[in-house]
């Protein structure tokens, strides 16, 4: 593999390794942890002071159990996302940028293989939800990855940050004629 191969693929390499994987990786142990630890219909345990409790829900919509009849529509946008996220971090070199796409990778994977594993069945799964937000609503690590990832890259896209570091951008080389 040649030396510009490599330098196209680590930043992909970067998003996933070092923050995609870990926030899917505690996205679904603390939903296993949710599942053995809570009962659905129990009533909320206190988890910090009363902003924030533990619930177990079996979410089949999306945000706040949204559109709960058209699990398998999330699930086509899931899919859809992480592929743009990976189509579009193949040359992402600015840190910002890679931290913020694998934050929204991870989080949108981790409620994708819920909807993918989870009864009743592929692509209609429910998400583990069981943070619950003083009865506003519902979530799980992946939400919240997703949440602040989409707020990381609005804040990139109004401060004008390029998703490239450094100077990468193509700038055309002048051809001379002779008398140059």
């Amino acid at each position: 593999m040649n030396q510009r191969k490599k330098q196209k693929q680590a930043p992909l390499l970067v998003i996933f390794a070092f923050v995609a994987l870990p926030v899917f990786i505690i996205d679904q142990v603390t939903k296993a942890w949710a599942l053995s630890a809570l009962e659905i219909g129990a009533p909320e345990k206190p988890l910090i002071g009363n902003f924030i409790g533990l619930q177990l829900v079996r979410n089949p919509g999306a945000a706040f159990s949204l559109a709960e009849s058209f699990t398998w529509v999330f699930s086509v946008i899931a899919a859809v996302v992480l592929a743009i996220i990976i189509w579009s971090g193949r040359a992402m070199t600015n840190r910002a940028w890679q931290l913020s796409l694998g934050l929204l990778a991870g989080g949108a994977l981790g409620n994708l293989v819920d909807r993918l594993i989870r009864p009743p069945g592929i692509f209609r799964g429910h998400v583990i939800d069981f943070l619950n937000y003083r009865s506003m609503f519902v979530g799980n690590i992946a939400d919240i990855a997703i949440v602040v990832g989409v707020v990381a890259v609005v804040v990139l896209v109004v401060l004008g940050v390029p998703s490239v570091s450094g100077n990468h951008s193509y700038k055309p080389e002048r051809v001379r004629g002779k008398d140059a």
